[in-house]
């Protein structure tokens, strides 16, 4: 079960991989603007943040449900190829992705971090990281011509469906499972939520703009993709040796201090731009930013919510569905010597928040 897991990881964030590394860039050869490029990339988005709030009053998240989204992100794929050249067409695609993708993760990540427990659950998290690290460096040296990124993009989203249907087939951890019920309360733990929030609308300049950014800068696309490979290697470190961390120290702890490191990497793109050892340097920082940060607040939720799942849905809704949506338009509306800059302040915010929050949980106890 372990090196299913780790496949489907791996598929799944080589296609993230492909879709913010690459479709950033393949929308500007294109002739996309700027604005128009964050508007395609906070549809998606968008699509995550709204889709949790069906399952909290009206769905549940079952293994019919999970099937159709398998399905829907192979149509989505196939759909790029035809509506990729219009913007408004091209909204459709994405709209189905963010649904698809929004399902799909938090009902398997649920269950990797129960069945492996949190130790081993970063070992086989960290090929997510591997994949995404591996289609960036690939794809850099191929990548001709728009369509060969499609057919990077729809050969991973086959190869996800195919492990995420392996794990799930003939398992009476899923046949036999009651799907939990009841809604989520958001008001103890609101601080808790801004935090995911302003540190994933700070993100919004980093997986829409980096590659544009660097390139802009004068940096080649394939040192740019190096730039992102050795931010994921980082990732992959903290991501194997989480475990020791997350039993050592608190999690809100760790929550926090991976934001401020998140603020420092973003001020750090925006007072050297252009520089290839500052940039490689901040990229260094990803291990904190987004795996440490990941870790702690997932297993956070864990220890704050039953319905696990359900609150698996907001958390990747609320973070990367509306901070994703909000730093997609925003990074796209001030895209410009300041765009890390307004990143860096949004990450501050973040580190606010969860200090209050934290000082609040701390007091109650």
């Amino acid at each position: 079960m372990y090196l299913r897991f780790a496949g489907f990881f791996f598929f799944y964030f080589s296609i993230i991989g492909v879709y913010i590394i690459f479709l950033p860039k393949i929308l500007q050869i294109l002739s996309y603007k700027p604005f128009e490029i964050g508007v395609i990339f906070a549809i998606a988005p968008l699509t995550r943040f709204l889709v949790p709030f069906l399952f909290q009053r009206r769905f549940k998240l079952t293994i019919f449900v999970f099937y159709l989204s398998l399905g829907l992100a192979i149509l989505s794929a196939i759909i790029f190829y035809f509506t990729i050249e219009n913007f408004y067409l091209f909204i459709f695609p994405n709209f189905l992705l963010g649904a698809s993708l929004g399902l799909i993760l938090p009902f398997l990540e649920t269950y990797a971090l129960e069945y492996l427990g949190k130790e081993h659950y970063g070992k086989a998290r960290l090929f997510g990281s591997i994949g995404f690290m591996s289609v960036g460096i690939v794809l850099a040296k191929l990548l001709q011509n728009v369509h060969m990124g499609l057919h990077f993009f729809l050969g991973s989203v086959l190869l996800m469906t195919f492990f995420g249907f392996t794990i799930t087939r003939k398992n009476s951890d899923f046949s036999n499972a009651k799907v939990a019920s009841g809604k989520l309360d958001f008001k103890p733990h609101f601080g808790f939520w801004l935090n995911l929030f302003f540190m994933q609308m700070s993100f919004g300049a980093f997986y829409n703009f980096f590659t544009i950014y660097q390139t802009d800068a004068g940096i080649s696309l394939e040192l740019t993709s190096w730039m992102w490979a050795f931010g994921v290697i980082c990732e992959i470190l903290l991501f194997y040796f989480q475990g020791y961390f997350i039993k050592r120290y608190e999690l809100l702890d760790l929550i926090e201090f991976s934001t401020l490191m998140t603020s420092i990497r973003w001020f750090l793109l925006f007072a050297f731009p252009g520089y290839i050892f500052i940039a490689f340097f901040a990229q260094a920082f990803h291990a904190f930013s987004f795996a440490l940060h990941h870790s702690a607040a997932f297993s956070y939720l864990h220890t704050i919510y039953s319905n696990r799942r359900l609150a698996a849905q907001f958390y990747y809704g609320i973070s990367f569905g509306l901070g994703g949506f909000m730093g997609a338009l925003i990074s796209g509306w001030i895209y410009g010597p300041y765009l890390y800059l307004g990143a860096s302040f949004m990450a501050l915010f973040g580190l606010f928040t969860c200090k209050a929050y934290s000082a609040r949980i701390k007091l109650r106890k």
